[in-house]
């Protein structure tokens, strides 16, 4: 799997965990609970959507006013931590700890460690307890920098922790995985097969110009244009198109095709294909219109057992998020 930057290109000097999504992000549910200093710039930043963003010459009553996580200068031995509960919990393949805009006072080294745990522990508990794995052994970091590190487990996490040596500031923490349930609760509720905090996967896309295709698949209801999936536009006689890993193998009961915010630029139809997993391709919704800014539902009729979905909208355009309710099989 080719990582694509923004602009369409290929993204070569990058590892293809980039393209999973960010489990820790605010936007999923994500939460600073615990850092053991922040005198500079709140914790909370760490999970922001979105680039670190700066303006010079910006003070406020703690000195340059910083898009980030910001510690003071330590005068004793130690070093700075924060903890991450995951938005959504799953296996993590990859951490960028992004020192953007961090240039003099920027933390040396990292490390990052992850932690499974039931319930709802306070962050004391979380601080103290003795669980953690280190997943990110303590390396050197550069300022002003993405900082990639690739992850090797398959374990299911639901909290990080990273740490600063001896101090400084990050911007932004990113960690990309693969969401993994908790089996539990998943017959207790009505089950989007696609979504993310269920288990679901974007695996592939024609486009991603202008925003990422993970935002189909996402909790909640889309708030702006930007929380969804758009494409460039397109100029010749094709279409765009995602395909999704589901949760699980099952049945589709109903789709619910969302083109929120997409008012100039909501695609003409779409179509919905499942893929079983002997290989066979089964029509779960044939093309169908779309009406713009619209929350569209359809009962699915298809009797198959399908593990896949490719989605296809024609000819381009945006769609806000993407539910795919059934059981599984």
């Amino acid at each position: 799997m080719t990582p694509i930057c923004d602009d369409g290109r290929v993204a070569a000097d990058e590892p293809d965990f980039t393209w999973l999504p960010d489990l820790a992000l605010r936007s999923l549910g994500g939460a600073v609970i615990w850092a053991n200093d922040e005198t500079f710039a709140e914790k909370e930043n760490l999970i922001t959507p979105g680039p670190a963003a700066y303006r010079p010459a910006t003070f406020g009553h703690k000195g340059q006013v910083y898009d980030g996580w910001e510690t003071r200068r330590r005068r004793e031995p130690g070093c700075d931590q924060a903890i991450v509960r995951l938005g959504v919990p799953g296996v993590i393949r990859g951490v960028v700890v992004d020192t953007a805009w961090f240039k003099g006072n920027y933390p040396p080294e990292v490390s990052v460690e992850a932690l499974e745990v039931d319930g709802y522990p306070t962050a004391q508990q979380l601080a103290a307890h003795p669980g953690w794995t280190t997943i990110v052994e303590r390396a050197k970091a550069y300022g002003d920098t993405r900082n990639l590190f690739e992850v090797s487990s398959e374990n299911r996490w639901t909290h990080v922790r990273l740490t600063m040596y001896p101090d400084g500031g990050v911007a932004r923490l990113r960690v990309h995985g693969e969401g993994r349930p908790d089996l539990r609760y998943l017959s207790a509720m009505p089950l989007d097969l696609a979504a993310l905090e269920n288990g679901g996967l974007v695996l592939d896309c024609s486009n991603r110009f202008y925003s990422a295709p993970q935002n189909i698949i996402f909790p909640g209801l889309a708030q702006v244009m930007g929380d969804g999936w758009e494409t460039a536009r397109r100029r010749d006689d094709g279409n765009d198109w995602v395909l999704l890993r589901l949760a699980g193998a099952g049945r589709i009961r109903l789709a619910e095709l969302d083109t929120s915010y997409f008012i100039g630029n909501s695609p003409g139809a779409a179509s919905l294909t499942g893929l079983c997993p002997d290989g066979r391709e089964v029509t779960l919704l044939p093309r169908t219109d779309l009406l713009p800014d619209t929350r569209h539902r359809f009962p699915v009729d298809a009797p198959d057992v399908v593990d896949r979905v490719r989605l296809d909208i024609y000819p381009d355009g945006g769609l806000a998020r993407l539910r795919l309710f059934g059981e599984l099989a």
